[in-house]
């Protein structure tokens, strides 16, 4: 594993940034490193494609590891992803010439395979039945391209497979009363978020507005708890923490806006009646996001609160495209926007925290369009594997004798 694929960009991040984002990361390490030392805690709620195609999620399992980060939620398509080994290598064919029904197939008229060798082929034999005459058929092919992509997705037969070991996790998530991230975390890599919170017995979770994705996984997701029950313990989540990273990710209006906080949302009704509910009010919430208007909005904070209180539209009152989960975070008081690339403003972060704790990083991630984050994304490829099913039955059978 190596710590070397940011180092050497750190200093191109931090200048790719403006002044103001940059003020951002120092004050986001600041406040992050502060709160560790006291034995505070940090969440950091991820969004989907962009976090696993620039290691990202994989950075997180790190700080995770480290002892940095203390709870995540994110979407079902990063699960998925997840399961399948964050990143896999693919490549296409001509779906017509593969014989394929053109009228199921994606835009593009192509059809993907998982690059795999013969022995994790025989490894996956044992799981699932293959069609080998598809796959013989599909080496026989002239390659339109090969790529790295978010693992499992679309490919045969690894997409496939999530699929089928998604309605498996479920069953078990349904017999152990679990949410289905615990049982797949049981036998996911350790490079994972799941695996890596996991091995530290700390929550991750699937955000409501994120249950669509990752096919089948987030269906079963969405069946193996009820919604109430997850968000009340995604807000158990919010109140264990000090300081909420949001990373890459759109709809947050739970966190923001949701059923249990009191500050800026709509808790008040479950207090009245007397349930569990939290409060933002003296949290940081860190947004590292490409959207300026988000920098605009806190920038407007008074012109925010001012049309919520006239009870306008906050969109008009701005005069800006106003996402839903503005709202809340441009009226809170310890919002830092960070507007920039998360590929490049995570590892200043990361870096930036570890250094302050004296804490050795083993992994660093790099935005994938510098050498660095192409070897990292090599490296993720090679390096974390996909769910082995085998070691989460083992820990389901024994998961009553711990």
């Amino acid at each position: 594993m190596s710590n070397l694929f940011g180092l050497k960009q750190l200093d191109n991040f931090r200048n790719s940034l403006d002044e103001r984002s940059q003020a951002g990361v120092l004050r986001a390490v600041e406040k992050i490193t502060e709160v560790k030392k006291r034995g505070g805690k940090i969440m950091v709620v991820t969004g989907s494609g962009p976090n696993i195609h620039e290691g990202v999620t994989t950075l997180i399992a790190e700080l995770i590891r480290v002892g940095i980060v203390d709870a995540v939620s994110t979407s079902s398509a990063v699960i998925a992803h997840e399961m399948a080994g964050s990143l896999d290598r693919v490549f296409r064919v001509d779906a017509q010439a593969l014989g394929m029904d053109m009228s199921k197939m994606p835009r593009g008229d192509v059809f993907e395979f998982t690059c795999m060798n013969d022995e994790e082929l025989e490894k996956l034999k044992l799981e699932m039945p293959l069609d080998e005459e598809l796959l013989n058929r599909g080496k026989t092919l002239p390659k339109q391209n090969e790529i790295i992509k978010a693992a499992g997705n679309m490919a045969y037969p690894m997409g496939l497979r999530t699929e089928k070991l998604a309605h498996e996790v479920l069953s078990l998530a349904r017999i152990y009363g679990l949410p289905f991230e615990t049982i797949a975390g049981w036998g996911c890599d350790e490079h994972t978020m799941l695996g890596a919170a996991a091995r530290k017995n700390i929550p991750v979770l699937v955000t409501i507005p994120q249950l669509v994705g990752g096919g089948a996984v987030g269906m079963s997701i969405g069946d193996s708890i009820p919604v109430s029950e997850r968000s009340m313990r995604i807000s158990r989540m919010l109140a264990s923490c000090d300081v909420i990273i949001e990373s890459a990710v759109a709809l947050t209006q739970e966190i923001h806006d949701g059923p249990f906080e009191c500050y800026t949302g709509h808790g008040i009704w479950a207090w009245w009646s007397g349930q569990s509910t939290y409060n933002l009010r003296d949290k940081n919430l860190i947004r590292i996001d490409l959207d300026e208007n988000l920098r605009k909005a806190v920038e407007l904070n008074e012109t925010v609160q001012e049309a919520i209180d006239k009870g306008l539209p906050k969109t008009k009152a701005a005069k800006i495209p106003f996402r839903m989960e503005m709202s809340a975070f441009a009226r809170h008081e310890g919002s830092v926007p960070i507007v920039g690339d998360i590929g490049k403003v995570w590892p200043l972060i990361a870096n930036g925290v570890a250094e302050n704790l004296g804490i050795d990083l083993e992994f660093l991630s790099a935005s994938q369009d510098t050498t660095e984050g192409s070897l990292m994304r090599e490296w993720i490829v090679e390096n974390v594997k996909i769910l082995d099913r085998q070691k989460m039955l083992e820990h389901a059978k024994n998961f009553f004798n711990e």
